[in-house]
């Protein structure tokens, strides 16, 4: 593992804005005229800690420039409420989405933040009829307030969760609606994706989303790439990787420098397929 000197933030990611978006994005700034991939995505895209993360890898493999959409806990909602980012995405040739979560949006049950769609903002009527025990002030995170509902009422918990389900398939057609090229998307995680949600597991990423849901999607798509870490990738741990010793905890969460490899060897050749076309 690699560690930078304490105190500093370890790799300089060379924040940057594409188009009008408010959203500083990972650098350096690449250009949108002529033929670029657009990657969308939350921390995996980003690629925190990362020096090489699967777009930049992508970029150096097939010759076209990558711009790396992605950044910490966003949920579709934060791409679809960004008309001058979806302008920028537009531009691209192809499309990379790694799958979001389906907790990290506004529903019927709760809103969140336009852009940091990990922060819970407010709790709807029917909410707070369907759980009047519950004071929604204490939370400030959507998977705390998850975690407190499940433990609240299993069984009322079961039609918050079907919700987030209904709602994270009808928002992702219409992220799709509004992206007029190919798109890939991307499922990479610890696990493949299945039909079986344990409502225990509200660590599971991406949350709540099965592979019914997904196979939804594919008639809109160009295809669904999975990446399941290898058992070698998962024991790479955090080798690699650029941090300084107080992010080391954070670090280890992360999916390994090797997984981001594995990554871009499963995305290029569908890639390179559209490219060619």
């Amino acid at each position: 593992m690699s560690y930078d000197q304490p105190g500093r933030g370890g790799l300089d990611y060379f924040p940057c804005r594409y188009g009008r978006s408010k959203t500083l994005f990972r650098g350096p700034k690449r250009r949108t005229e002529g033929a670029f991939i657009a990657y969308l995505g939350g921390a995996e895209t980003y690629g925190r800690f990362i020096s090489h993360p699967y777009p930049a890898i992508l970029e150096e493999r097939l010759g076209v420039p990558a711009v790396n959409l992605g950044w910490a806990n966003a949920g579709v909602d934060a791409f679809l409420g960004d008309p001058d980012l979806l302008q920028v995405v537009g531009q691209a040739r192809a499309a990379v989405i790694r799958l979001p979560g389906a907790q990290n949006m506004s529903n019927r049950f709760y809103s969140v933040h336009p852009r940091r769609n990990d922060r819970f903002l407010q709790a709807s009527t029917l909410l707070q009829t369907v759980y009047r025990e519950v004071d929604f002030t204490e939370f400030h995170f959507t998977r705390h307030l998850l975690t407190a509902l499940r433990e609240c009422s299993s069984d009322r918990f079961v039609m918050l969760r079907e919700e987030l389900q209904a709602a994270w398939v009808a928002r992702m057609g219409q992220l799709l609606d509004r992206i007029p090229l190919p798109v890939l998307l991307l499922w990479f995680a610890d696990a493949a994706p299945s039909d079986v949600t344990l409502a225990e597991d509200l660590d599971a990423d991406p949350l709540f989303v099965t592979a019914g849901m997904i196979e939804a999607l594919r008639p809109r798509v160009n295809g669904v790439v999975t990446v399941v870490p290898s058992d070698a990738a998962r024991a790479e741990g955090t080798r690699g990787m650029v941090f300084s010793a107080l992010e080391a905890p954070a670090a280890a969460e992360q999916l390994s420098s090797a997984a981001h490899g594995e990554v871009a060897t499963a995305l290029a050749p569908a890639l390179k397929d559209i490219l060619e076309r």
